[in-house]
């Protein structure tokens, strides 16, 4: 598992599904002109999570870019994939939450994988909360 996501798990969270960048990051220009260095870095350092209560997405070590939402607070988890990227098994995740935040993240690998994780873990997460709410509500009717 990831250093970051593991020190930053809350109790009773348990990480579900976790995702890396793709290695198509090795195959680019910025890869070529650095000897692969600074791939190797954002490859190493980037850190995609879903946990049983939210999605953790880190990348980068000095300068980081981080997104923790909870689950009840992420209206959708979008793909995108070019034909390269189906063939090869990898894309874009675009997070959007509640508050109109908007977060991408490029060349991540099997993320389809990451967003049916995602939608199981909400619909878990909706489940619990229709149960909770149906024995609070059965607890107030009888006196």
């Amino acid at each position: 598992m990831s250093r970051y996501i593991d020190a930053n798990l809350i109790r009773g969270e348990a990480v579900v599904y976790q995702a890396r960048p793709h290695w198509i990051l090795f195959l680019s220009w910025r890869s070529l002109l650095t000897l692969g260095l600074l791939p190797l870095v954002e490859y190493v350092t980037s850190e995609f999570a879903v946990t049983n209560k939210r999605v953790i997405m880190k990348i980068g070590w000095i300068s980081r870019q981080v997104l923790e939402l909870n689950l009840h607070k992420i209206e959708s988890v979008n793909v995108d994939q070019s034909l390269l990227g189906r063939l090869l098994g990898y894309g874009t995740i675009t997070v959007i939450g509640t508050g109109g935040t908007r977060e991408t993240f490029d060349r991540i690998a099997h993320p389809l994988a990451f967003r049916k994780a995602f939608q199981e873990q909400e619909s878990e997460f909706e489940d619990a909360l229709d149960r909770q709410r149906a024995s609070s509500s059965t607890a107030k009717a009888t006196p």
